[in-house]
C-alpha cells in the first residue's frame, strides 16, 4: 500500500521540511480581527493535550479512509476563504438561518470534525475552538498523507454567522483563469505564489465529473494532454448521455491519488490536471516558473506549502474576545 511505503520515508523528510518551514513561518505575520494574534502552543496552559487529542483522532480516520486528508484540507481552505478561518463552514441550518455556507457547496468531513471536537471536549471542555480544531486537522493531514510536519499557530475563535450567499462571492471557481484566481487570493491577503503553492493540494483527494466535463465536451480543451483526456472521458461521460456529473474521481490520475506531494506540478506541466484553474497556472511566466520549481524540488515545496497553510490560517481570524468557543462545531452556543 502506498501509504505504508510513504510512512517509511517520514522521519528524514519530516525533519528536513519542518526545519525549513519553521524558519519561514516564524517571520509570518498572522493578522487578526480581535485583540491578539495567533500563537504557537496557544493551548499549552489551558489544554495541553489539545493538539495531541486532535492528532489521535485524525490519524486513524485517514488511515481508515485515505481520502479524508484531502477532505480536511479542503474544509480548511473553504472555511478560510469565505468569512476567514472561523469555522463558519461547519454550522448547520437552523430555524433562524436556513442557508449557512455548507448548503451552498458539497464538502466532506463535517461528521469527522464533530467527532474530533467531541474528543477534545472530553479532555478540555469549552477551551478549544472549532476553528483551531479544523486548522490542526488540516495540518495533521499533511503529516499522514504528505509525510511532512509543521507547527500550526492557534488562538482562533469561532464565528457566529454563516451565509450560503458568501460562498459564490469568495470561493475561487475551478473554471477560473489565472487573473481571476490571483484576484481572489489577493482579496484574502494571499499572493500569486501562495496560489500556486496551495494548489498542490490538488495532488490528492476527489472531485466530481461535473467540474471536469466542461474541458472534455463537446471538444477537448487544447491545453489538456490528449491521452489523458481520452482516459478521463472513460470516467466522465458526456453530460447529455445520462449524467455522470456526480461521479467522484481522483484529482490525481497519474500516481497515488492519496499522497499529498509535488506530483501535482508535474501533472500541470504535462497537461494532466482536472481543472481550468489548475492548467492556467502555466499561462503566465512567473506562475509557470513557480510550477516548474515546485515540480523539481519536492522538499522546497513541502516547506512552502507549510508556510502557505499557516499564512492562510491567519486570514481574517477572530481572536481575543471576538466570536466564541463553540460547545459543538455544528451550532453556535445560542443557536435557534
Amino acid at each position: 500500500m502506498a501509504m505504508a511505503t510513504a510512512s517509511c520515508r517520514r522521519p528524514a523528510v519530516m525533519l528536513m521540511a519542518f526545519a525549513t518551514a519553521a524558519a519561514v513561518m516564524m517571520s509570518t505575520v498572522l493578522p487578526a480581527s480581535g485583540t491578539t494574534t495567533l500563537q504557537y502552543d496557544f493551548y499549552s496552559s489551558s489544554c495541553p493535550k489539545a493538539e495531541e487529542t486532535v492528532r489521535n483522532v485524525v490519524e486513524p480516520m485517514i488511515f481508515n479512509d485515505p481520502t479524508m486528508g484531502a477532505a480536511f484540507i479542503r474544509l480548511f481552505f473553504h472555511d478560510c476563504f469565505v468569512r476567514g478561518c472561523d469555522a463558519s463552514i461547519l454550522l448547520d441550518p437552523t430555524s433562524s438561518n436556513t442557508q449557512p455556507e455548507k448548503t451552498a457547496i458539497p464538502l466532506r468531513g463535517y461528521d469527522a470534525v464533530n467527532k474530533i471536537k467531541a474528543a477534545v471536549e472530553a479532555v478540555c471542555p469549552g477551551k478549544v475552538s472549532c476553528a483551531d480544531i479544523l486548522a490542526f486537522a488540516a495540518r495533521d493531514s499533511a503529516v499522514v498523507n504528505g509525510n511532512f510536519a509543521f507547527a500550526m499557530p492557534s488562538g482562533r475563535r469561532d464565528g457566529t454567522a454563516s451565509s450560503a450567499s458568501d460562498v459564490a462571492q469568495f470561493i475561487p471557481s475551478p473554471a477560473f483563469h489565472l487573473q481571476d484566481l490571483v484576484d481572489s487570493f489577493a482579496a484574502k491577503g494571499l499572493t500569486a505564489d501562495d496560489l500556486v503553492i496551495l494548489s498542490g493540494a490538488h495532488s490528492f483527494g476527489l472531485t466530481h465529473c461535473a467540474f471536469v466535463t466542461g474541458r472534455l465536451y463537446p471538444t477537448v480543451d487544447p491545453t489538456m494532454n490528449a491521452t489523458f483526456a481520452a482516459a478521463l472521458k472513460k470516467l466522465c461521460p458526456p453530460p447529455a448521455s445520462g449524467g455522470g456529473g456526480g461521479r467522484a474521481v481522483s484529482n490525481n490520475q497519474v500516481t497515488d491519488p492519496n499522497v499529498l506531494s509535488n506530483q501535482y506540478f508535474k501533472n500541470v506541466a504535462a497537461g494532466e490536471v482536472m481543472f481550468t484553474s489548475d492548467q492556467t497556472l502555466t499561462s503566465r511566466d512567473d506562475t509557470k516558473a513557480m510550477v516548474d520549481d515546485n515540480a523539481a524540488n519536492p522538499v522546497a515545496w513541502m516547506a512552502r506549502f507549510a508556510a502557505a497553510m499557516v499564512k492562510m490560517g491567519g486570514v481574517e481570524v477572530l481572536t481575543g474576545n471576538a466570536g466564541e468557543v463553540r460547545k459543538v462545531c455544528f451550532a453556535t452556543n445560542t443557536a435557534s
